[in-house]
């Protein structure tokens, strides 16, 4: 499997407010130790099935905390404080999971092992 490249979005760090920095610097790593923990799975993995497994974990993680994310722009805007730092955090997760889908190697093998959860945890998709 080739090497998984994620990348921060301009659009994310250009929606950042102009005292941002901090910010987009944290993003930045965090998007760096994700690629480098995916890699390090896929390379641990012994076959493309297993380092999708890996990959669907950190899929599951991301629609987590995007979702947490969420659920603080709603908190935030009802407190009358500005969302646009979980915004762009929510974002981020977005463009990171589409990232991962993207890649050539992985999208099958995601599916496969995302259904094969769905089994395994008794739910049955409908006829």
């Amino acid at each position: 499997m080739e090497d998984i490249t994620l990348t921060l979005p301009d659009r994310i760090v250009e929606s950042l407010p102009a005292d941002g920095e901090d910010a987009a610097r944290d993003m930045e790593r965090a998007v760096a130790g994700w690629e480098r923990r995916l890699n390090r799975a896929a390379d641990e993995a012994d076959t493309d099935e297993a380092a999708a497994g890996a990959v669907v974990d950190a899929l599951e993680r991301f629609e987590d905390r995007l979702e947490r994310y969420d659920d603080f722009v709603v908190e935030l805007r009802a407190w009358g404080q500005s969302p646009i730092y979980a915004m762009a955090w929510r974002d981020l997760h977005v463009a990171l999971m589409r990232q991962l889908y993207d890649h050539e190697d992985l999208s099958e093998y995601i599916d496969r092992e995302r259904h094969s959860r769905l089994v395994s945890d008794g739910i049955r998709p409908g006829r």
